[in-house]
């Protein structure tokens, strides 16, 4: 081999200095950022969601419980204003100036002429006020009751949505491995058939259970895009946020088998039970309306030169002279809706009540369906697989049968998920029926 020239060797030692000059350049720090935007950053993944996280979410977020706290506050505020005297009334005057004669719009030389200063307060009995405080008060402890409302509400929809989603998660994943041991058969009958070994009939049978379960799966994931978006609408979160492990529907909610002491607490009720109190409070007030608010006026008048000053004190007070069809008819027509107010109370706790008890036993008749499922049905559903499958191994037994026996077994499947899901709405009903923060706490119950 030739050696090489003297201007490759001079390039050669130049490239040779330039690394090395590269090497002294490069720290560690460099060499770490280089790394770093070398490397792919790692997407952290969502932290699965629980159904009691997705709750408290949905209550920390919901505007809806925000403007009844701020209806409370003003109800409350206005309470405080309702307890005060009226404010007083400040007059300036100037009376008895003469339109004629030689004293004609003169303000001092006739005897009459004064310059007047009056002050007006209305003074409401102590009873009065306190009644009109009451009210208010009242309306607050209704809208805080209304609050209370809103909360299982919102804590019982949102609780039926994540469950929804979840079912609907089940369905999918079992589809798709129902979808993958069809595509098996499919290729299994379709060898058969090009062996000589299946009927073209068989494959063409498999081929369209592929078909069917494809169609089905694409209903099913259109149901549960729809079911994350309505989930999301609760919490706010991410709708591709997965969800973690379901929630045991097999404990009994707490209170169940007693709905009379649950009802005591039901949120609507204990609504009904506030409103009936405020509009206590309001015939209250019409009660002391009956009796009129008395004022009194101090004046003072100065005169003209020569002439005395003068003070006048006066007493005002409404003649309440039909009474009976004014006053007496407000207190009839306030003390009438608090009739009525507590006979719809009383007649939506006894549909309360029937509601909860209904809840119950379709609750407990869904495990025993759903224990029976587990023990009796899919072990048997399993069983006539498996045969039929070894059947058609066997030769002794067509293709569709095999189908036909994996239909009922996903029928059955797809039965259970609806079954878990119907138990699980009343389960939801039931736990969620009485919100976090008890009516009891708030001096609200009825």
């Amino acid at each position: 081999m030739e050696p090489l020239s003297p201007a490759f060797g001079g390039l050669g030692r130049r490239r040779g200095h330039f690394i090395a000059r590269c090497r002294t350049a490069i720290t560690p720090v460099h060499m770490a950022v280089l790394i770093g935007l070398a490397t792919p950053p790692i997407t952290q993944a969502a932290e699965p969601l629980s159904l009691p996280q997705a709750v408290q979410a949905a209550l920390a977020r919901s505007p809806a419980l925000v403007a009844q706290d701020a209806a409370a506050r003003a109800a409350r505020e206005t309470a405080v204003a309702a307890g005060q005297r009226p404010d007083p009334v400040l007059r300036l005057s100037l009376d008895n100036v003469p339109l004629s004669g030689p004293d004609r719009y003169s303000t001092s030389r006739d005897f009459m002429t004064a310059k007047s200063v009056s002050l007006m307060q209305t003074l409401p009995s102590t009873a009065k006020r306190q009644a009109r405080t009451a009210r208010f008060e009242r309306e607050a402890q209704t809208v805080e009751a209304g609050r209370l409302e809103q909360s299982a509400t919102i804590g019982r929809d949102t609780a039926i949505a994540w469950l929804e989603r979840q079912a609907l998660e089940q369905r999918l994943g079992l589809l798709n491995e129902q979808l993958g041991e069809a595509r098996l058969l499919v290729q299994a009958s379709e060898s058969a058939a090009r062996s000589g070994s299946g009927s073209p009939a068989d494959w063409i049978a498999a081929r369209e259970s592929v078909a069917q379960l494809q169609q089905t799966l694409l209903g099913v994931e259109a149901e549960r895009r729809n079911a994350r978006l309505t989930l999301a609408r609760w919490t706010g979160s991410d709708p591709e946020q997965p969800l973690a492990t379901p929630p045991d529907v097999t404990p009994s909610p707490t209170g169940v088998g007693n709905g009379a002491e649950r009802l005591a607490h039901h949120p609507e009720l204990v609504r009904l039970s506030a409103q009936e109190a405020a509009m206590a409070a309001e015939a209250e007030v019409a009660r002391q309306e009956r009796d009129p608010d008395w004022s009194t006026e101090l004046m003072l008048s100065l005169r003209g030169p020569g002439y005395p000053n003068m003070v006048s004190l006066a007493v005002s007070v409404p003649l309440t002279w039909d009474r009976p069809q004014r006053q007496d008819r407000e207190l009839a027509a306030r003390l009438a809706q608090v009739d009525a107010l507590r006979a719809e109370r009383e007649e939506r706790a006894r549909e309360h009540l029937a509601e909860i008890r209904r809840w119950e036993e379709g609750w407990r008749a869904g495990l025993a369906q759903l224990a029976l499922i587990d023990a009796e049905r899919l072990p048997l559903a399993e069983q006539r697989i498996q045969t039929t499958l070894a059947a058609y191994r066997g030769g002794r037994a067509p293709l569709s049968e095999v189908l036909a026996a994996r239909r009922m077994a996903l029928d059955l499947r797809m039965e259970r998920i609806d079954l878990h899901l119907s138990t699980a709405r009343l389960w939801a009903q039931l736990a969620y029926l009485i919100p976090a923060e008890p009516a009891a706490a708030q001096g609200l119950t009825p």
